[in-house]
């Protein structure tokens, strides 16, 4: 196979290039080693492969050194020996076309969705509830659908959940779901969720998934780095909950390409375990049943974390490359762990792959590609090629130009908020108290009329403030209530 059907990783023993088929790339990957010992560089130029090829990438900026990508890279001292030791590697120093993002709006594009988009499923990992609040939560979605309430940001939810402890009827059947007990709880920890700074995820305009797959002009897949940097320390929730949301979003709405030459969209997740850790069972399983069938859209996963047991096995069984950087083991449960990674490898006569996984340096990785017929390749010890881009990350003034660059300057910098669930709620209550306050002089007014019409009265004027509150709205917007992945769960999207 030719070099230009490959993305190429580095060299092996013997100076050969080393690398796996483009057409393989969407059967997904794990970047793994130990604090220190080349990941980033390694994921840097796997981007870089991509991107060359015409495929678009995202990827989360933890570290903040990825954005170095936006730049030219400078080789020397040992990058530059190790580019000389590979004369087949045509490396041209060169900046890649990066579109920059923060959730906050500070450090890129500011990135958002909507609580309808995410549904109740995933905001419910989200906010971590039991079952009775995550109960309560379907039932106020459910609600929000009849009504045809559009959940756009934290401040309708909590509007309707405020309007459904106060008017507890417009629940229907679904009434011993929802409890004050359990509407105090989701309040709670809404509010929790703004004091992490989460509300800035939630506004419009929400990210449009085509503006990821564009190409940038000279044909290159564009490269989206989400800045991380401070979000998964903070908020490592809201970090991970947005990477499920995008992983669902994708599923959802692309085609099914088939086989193809190569992927469309290449998505590295790096501190891969938050993923997983704290995540319900039944969303786990969710999440296994996508990251299996996403292939099929052209998506390549490629997760980047220390070790390998921090995904969940039946996700390790589905990644066809394994870049496995050194690890290093002093107590007998990290030797066990050591052993475990070596048998994840098809084995190579020539490499004693549990030795050399303690004796890798810097930059060197065993690497496990598949081969054309789409089975493991044997295990080989690989010198990982520099990237051509900047290896770490910009200057401020640097990431200031890429933003004012960017060909998405202007679509998602400043916010919008139409009417919806708050906006439909405060206005209904007005009309309530208005309707009362009309209600009220009648009853003093009318001649002939004792206190019992006027206690009729009122009564009416109440009926009427708990009647507005239901009527149906047009309906508008997505089905709210399709929760995660709603196409793998016989959901439809309007």
């Amino acid at each position: 196979m030719s070099l230009d059907q490959q993305f190429i990783l580095g060299a092996d023993g013997d100076g050969h290039a080393v690398g796996q088929s483009l057409r393989l790339a969407n059967r997904h990957g794990l970047i793994a080693g130990a604090t220190g010992t080349g990941k980033t560089v390694t994921l840097q130029r796997l981007i870089e492969t991509f991107s060359d090829a015409g495929v678009a990438v995202f990827a989360a900026d933890v570290k903040g050194d990825l954005c170095g990508l936006g730049a030219a890279g400078a080789p020397s001292g040992k990058v530059a020996e190790r580019i000389a030791s590979m004369p087949w590697l045509a490396h041209q120093p060169g900046a890649y076309p990066v579109t920059l993002w923060d959730i906050h709006g500070k450090s890129g594009h500011p990135l958002r969705t909507t609580l309808s988009e995410m549904g109740p499923l995933l905001l419910g990992a989200l906010l971590e509830l039991t079952d009775s609040q995550q109960a309560a939560l379907y039932a106020a979605f459910k609600v929000a659908d009849r009504e045809g309430l559009l959940l756009l940001d934290l401040k309708d939810l909590k509007a309707l959940l405020g309007h459904l402890k106060d008017n507890p009827a417009v629940l229907g059947e679904d009434a011993a779901l929802f409890t004050n007990t359990s509407a105090q709880a989701l309040l709670r920890r809404l509010s929790s969720l703004e004091q992490q700074g989460a509300d800035a995820l939630f506004s419009e305009p929400a990210l449009q998934l085509e503006d990821l797959l564009h190409p940038d002009r000279d044909g290159r897949g564009r490269v989206h780095l989400l800045d991380a940097s401070r979000l998964v320390h903070e908020a490592p929730k809201v970090y991970a909950t947005f990477l499920l949301w995008l992983l669902a979003e994708l599923f959802e709405q692309l085609p099914e390409r088939g086989d193809a030459d190569k992927p469309v969209l290449a998505l590295f997740f790096d501190e891969a375990h938050l993923l997983f850790d704290g995540t319900p069972k039944a969303l786990q399983n969710r999440l296994e049943q996508v990251v299996r069938l996403i292939r099929s859209k052209g998506v390549g996963v490629y997760f980047v974390t220390q070790s390998p047991s921090d995904l969940p096995d039946d996700v390790l069984a589905q990644l066809g490359l394994r870049i496995q950087h050194g690890l290093r083991a002093f107590t007998a449960k990290e030797q066990k762990a050591l052993r475990a990674v070596a048998d994840g490898f098809r084995p190579n006569p020539q490499i004693d792959t549990l030795a050399v996984l303690t004796e890798l340096g810097i930059g060197e990785a065993l690497v496990g590609t598949l081969e054309a017929r789409g089975t493991p390749a044997m295990v080989q010890r690989v010198a990982i090629a520099p990237p051509q881009s900047r290896i770490g990350p910009l200057s401020e003034t640097e990431r200031a130009a890429l933003i004012r660059q960017s060909p998405l300057g202007g679509r998602y910098d400043r916010a919008f908020d139409r009417e919806s669930a708050y906006e439909v709620l405060a206005a209904r209550a007005a009309d309530a108290q208005q309707s009362a306050a009309h209600a009220a002089p009648a009853a003093e007014s009318a001649p002939g009329l004792g206190s019992a019409a006027g206690e009729l009265l009122g009564n009416l004027a109440s009926q009427a403030m708990k009647t507005a509150v239901r009527q149906v709205a047009n309906q508008i917007g997505r089905q709210l209530v399709r929760g995660l992945m709603g196409s793998l769960l016989g959901g439809k999207r309007r």
